[in-house]
């Protein structure tokens, strides 16, 4: 029998603002535990919330940027539930008004994704398990930190739809500024509601939920164990039983964590001391207008005025803070397509090399830009300025000194290459006569045998020009 696996999302992000949901507590990342919250966040009796406006801009931004309906009248409620990491007993969240709803997604291939809902929500605290003590502690600094929630219809048929909409989804949510969307540090989590069904079937089957997804690799793995062990349970009469799961990435397997909830068993309820929320229309016009350039429009603007190849755009733009690096170093004065290319191999390199993210990098766009320059005014050949790049991507440091004090300008004195090239052809006469009975290879191996007694220095192009003049007499 064929298969067909049904995914749904939801997935957390972490919004971006100096301050939490609802009180003032800074949202900072790893602060010592317990550091960052304050009776507000922390629940404690006759503390009162107070909504953020932030939090509301980047809420409704983001659901315009996810082609959302935003709701005019919307409210909190209270969600119900008792567990260690959530101090005051309930999270404040949306549940039957949303800010956000009806989205959609366009991930390519001519498949859309659509959006059920997006909606504002506080973040729990976190339980840190000590191995050594046995003990397990309550950290409550991200009690209060504002979350959106993005919930999808059940429309993924595979992992790689997942990844695909999850990328496009960073990648807007970065380019709008309302997230880090950094995985490792939490800001952006996602759970996986998953179920299969016979081929052609039109009735959903039993469904489960994954957790503790901390990357995309991870994200594929699960799903690919999870609906292989449902597959596996139902042809062998099994029945799959509707509950949370969450991710072990040392067993690469799910295992059972509590059954499936449902809305009754968090006794959702309007939250008393927040009032309902109502936007109007020049509210939301004014943040439409005000949503930057997405990477989408952004590759077509640098096809249609660089001229940049499809590959180009879509590597540059995959990140916002490289393309926002591409284009100061291009208004630097570098050609668009000598930028591009540095980007796509050298800094692409060193960043996958440090494991950075091109936003943490020291490397700043007149440094490029002024390496280039050198490049393209004949100074440095290319060979000898990736050389140069390495040397200053960590720190950022002076091209014009590092070029100086290591004597690595290029030799443009054509007497000196002359030199060169006639010591090379006398101390070479195998390969002179190599070459001149057809062998090419011969050729290459005297341009570097040139090159190397300069030191890498020299023009290509003149010692080229000059071996080739001399060889032909």
């Amino acid at each position: 029998m064929t298969w067909e696996t049904i995914i749904g999302l939801e997935t957390h992000v972490e919004l971006a603002t100096q301050t939490k949901i609802f009180c003032s507590c800074t949202t900072a990342f790893g602060g010592a535990p317990n550091t960052h919250c304050c009776p507000v966040c922390t629940g404690m009796p006759g503390t009162l919330p107070v909504l953020n406006e932030k939090v509301l801009e980047f809420a409704v931004k983001a659901g315009l940027a996810l082609n959302c309906q935003i709701s005019r009248k919307s409210r909190f409620d209270r969600k119900n539930y008792f567990y260690p990491d959530l101090p005051k007993a309930y999270q404040i969240s949306q549940l039957y008004l949303p800010i956000c709803h009806d989205g959609a997604v366009d991930i390519g291939g001519g498949k859309t994704i659509r959006i059920h809902e997006l909606h504002m929500e506080e973040d729990a605290g976190k339980l840190v398990h000590d191995p050594w003590t046995d003990q397990t502690c309550c950290d409550y600094n991200r009690c209060g930190v504002p979350l959106i929630e993005i919930v999808t219809e059940p429309d993924f048929r595979s992992a790689e739809e997942v990844i695909s909409y999850l990328e496009k989804l960073r990648s807007t949510l970065q380019y709008l500024g309302v997230s880090d969307c950094k995985m490792q540090e939490g800001s952006l989590r996602c759970d996986v509601n998953l179920s299969v069904r016979p081929a052609g079937s039109e009735e959903f089957g039993t469904r489960t939920e994954m957790k503790n997804l901390s990357s995309f690799k991870a994200i594929a793995r699960a799903i690919a164990y999870e609906a292989r062990r449902q597959i596996e349970r139902i042809e062998e009469g099994k029945r799959v039983v509707q509950e949370t799961r969450r991710w072990d990435e040392n067993k690469d397997a799910t295992y059972a964590m509590r059954s499936k909830e449902n809305a009754q068993d968090y006794r959702y309820f309007p939250e008393p001391d927040l009032p309902p929320l109502e936007l109007s229309e020049e509210y939301i016009d004014a943040l439409r207008a005000a949503q930057p350039e997405l990477a989408q429009a952004k590759r077509e603007r640098y096809q249609r005025e660089w001229g940049l190849p499809v590959y180009d755009t879509e590597m540059i733009t995959s990140q916002k803070a490289l393309a926002d690096f591409f284009e100061e170093t291009v208004a630097l004065g570098a050609p668009a397509k000598q930028a591009a290319n540095w980007i796509m191999g050298e800094v692409l390199g060193q960043l996958s090399a440090h494991g950075l993210e091109a936003r943490d990098m020291a490397l700043t766009p007149p440094t490029l830009a002024r390496l280039i320059a050198l490049v393209g005014e004949g100074k440095l050949n290319r060979n000898t300025a990736v050389k140069v790049f390495e040397a200053v991507f960590d720190t950022d440091g002076d091209v014009d000194a590092y070029v100086k004090d290591h004597g690595l300008e290029q030799v443009s004195d054509a007497g000196l290459v002359e030199a060169a090239v006639d010591q090379v052809l006398a101390a070479n006469p195998k390969s002179v006569a190599d070459f001149k009975a057809g062998k090419e290879k011969a050729f290459g191996f005297l341009v570097g045998q040139v090159m190397r007694l300069l030191k890498g220095q020299a023009a290509p192009a003149v010692v080229n020009q000059l071996l080739r003049d001399k060889l032909s007499q």
